[in-house]
């Protein structure tokens, strides 16, 4: 269906969020993950050892919901925080790790869903467009 001209941009925003949320969601609950917890543990995945302050600068998020969420995580067994000096380093469980390698196949599943019916230079514009317009809102 085609969309009115006069839309303005943040219905389109929101549509692509709940559509990635709601394909996301059904595996990240298979891996007793919630689709907020998701991008955390891949971060921390991928960035083994990170501290729970460089987190915080890399979601644009406040130390405490950090806090709130990487306890999360730790309950269910996917990571473990170890106190070096007065930081915390965060790493991946064996049970994390093989969560996050399932969840981020299903990102770059989606990924290819949005490429479907655009070129790679429209995706690549649009990606880097995303990129310029989030950097100059935080």
């Amino acid at each position: 269906m085609p969309f009115d001209e006069d839309v303005p941009t943040a219905p389109f925003i929101s549509i692509i969020y709940r559509e990635h949320a709601k394909f996301i969601n059904d595996i990240v609950k298979e891996e007793d993950l919630s689709f907020g917890l998701h991008p955390l543990l891949i971060k921390i995945y991928k960035n083994e050892g990170i501290s729970q302050e460089q987190l915080a600068e890399a979601f644009h998020l406040n130390e405490s919901t950090i806090t709130r969420n990487l306890k999360k995580l730790e309950d269910k067994g996917f990571i473990e925080r170890i106190k070096d000096k007065r930081k915390k380093i965060i790493r991946v469980t064996e049970k994390g790790k093989k969560s996050a390698r399932k969840v981020m196949d299903y990102d770059e599943k989606w990924d290819e869903i949005l490429k479907e019916n655009i070129t790679d230079e429209e995706y690549d514009n649009f990606i880097k467009t995303l990129r310029k317009i989030s950097e100059e809102l935080i």
